[in-house]
């Protein structure tokens, strides 16, 4: 769904209220609490008090003490929408949390994909919502148009769409940004199709404007069934299970921006464990299982071709890139490009002997489905939990 004009944010924002009657809208924010103090979350705040759409809004909060928890409660209260903050460091979320790591159910790591998953069972847990919209709290150019543009293609109920991804040029400061989306996923999944052949899952994946954006939208009954990682995976493994579980006519791309910058990840020349090297590593290795599960077979001889096939696809894009730049007066500085897809290109076998090393290894945190059968009362209690954090 592109932009073909501009048309004003008012008249959608009209549509979305009368939508709202019928499919009621929740927005998730996953948040730190750095970002309470950064440049991006108070604009974003502001400009999402301003929303009249939005029935409820599910904050997670991460990295915080009970101070901090407090000063975030202070901070959020500035919404007039109803808001619930899930305190994922606090005594009550991690009780609930040790529950499930008794069951083996729990995620294994901190990060985005823990938050967004709690946030997604605090919400079948209120069940009073019907489209659901995701977006990060670090984007420093966000303007509620965006929302709403994220958000329409699931809101609207003459759609049948189940799952709605945004896009958007990652163009700021006369800078190409998005490094890992145009050096690592497009190259490498042009690179996979030469080595392994077609896959209906390789095109998928590649049909996607922007398949690294964190922003996106569903209908509730989405949240039931998705098994997503706890990662740097998490984008291309909602991708996946959308491939999974859902026709291609129930999924849509929007686009939501004409500008979009964030905060940056340091590339981590030196630690694989630390920022894009860390990134690049997670998601070849989400690719790659995907792959598998299919009935895909890989070798360490597969992931050296591989590697060249990508690398020669990789640098052909930098020049692509290169010329984009200059017609666009932007700069590139083409020797950061090619260290960074050497550095992808090394990742990639790391990736793979990792995935070699490790094959029943997976990330992807269970379905609430499943949590639901071995713990009925989990999201009941999820529930209290957070209202008591709340009221406290």
């Amino acid at each position: 769904m592109h932009n073909f004009s501009i048309r004003k944010t008012e008249e959608l924002e009209a549509e979305l209220i009368e939508f709202s009657k019928f499919r009621p809208i929740t927005l998730i924010l996953p948040s730190l609490f750095s970002e309470l103090k950064g440049q991006a979350l108070p604009k974003i705040i502001e400009e999402i008090s301003k929303v009249k759409y939005i029935q409820n809004i599910v904050i997670g909060l991460d990295r915080a003490n009970e101070n901090e928890f407090l000063e975030a409660k202070e901070f959020f209260k500035k919404l007039p929408q109803k808001h619930e903050i899930l305190w994922n460091d606090g005594p009550n979320l991690k009780n609930l949390d040790n529950q499930l790591r008794e069951q083996n159910l729990a995620p294994q790591e901190m990060g985005k994909g823990r938050n967004v998953w709690y946030c997604m069972g605090y919400i079948l847990a209120m069940g009073d919502t019907e489209a659901v919209a995701l977006h990060d709290c670090d984007i420093l150019t966000y303007n509620r148009n965006l929302l709403a543009r994220l958000i329409y293609p699931v809101a609207n109920p003459k759609f049948n769409f189940d799952f709605c991804k945004g896009f958007y040029p990652r163009v700021s400061n006369h800078k190409i940004k998005g490094r890992v989306a145009r050096l690592l996923v497009t190259p490498l999944l042009r690179a996979l199709e030469k080595t392994i052949g077609f896959k209906e899952y390789i095109s998928f994946l590649d049909s996607f404007r922007y398949p690294l954006a964190g922003e996106f939208s569903f209908r509730r009954r989405v949240l039931k069934d998705i098994r997503i990682p706890y990662d740097w995976g998490l984008e291309i493994g909602v991708l996946s299970e959308m491939y999974r579980n859902y026709a291609g006519n129930r999924l849509c791309q929007v686009d939501i921006a004409d500008l979009y910058d964030h905060k940056h990840q340091d590339i981590s020349l030196d630690d694989k464990s630390l920022g894009l090297s860390r990134m690049s590593i997670d998601i070849t290795k989400a690719i790659i299982r995907k792959l598998a599960s299919q009935g895909e077979t890989f070798s360490m001889s597969i992931f050296r071709s591989l590697k060249a096939t990508y690398y020669r696809e990789a640098l052909d894009f930098v020049q692509i890139f290169k010329k984009d730049a200059l017609m666009n007066a932007y700069d590139l500085d083409v020797n950061e490009e090619e260290i960074a897809v050497e550095l992808f290109a090394q990742n990639i076998m790391v990736a793979g002997k990792v995935f070699l090393d490790s094959p029943m290894e997976t990330p992807n945190i269970p379905t609430w489905n499943r949590v639901d059968t071995a713990l009925p009362n989990f999201l009941k209690n999820l529930r209290l939990a957070v209202e008591k954090d709340n009221n406290s």
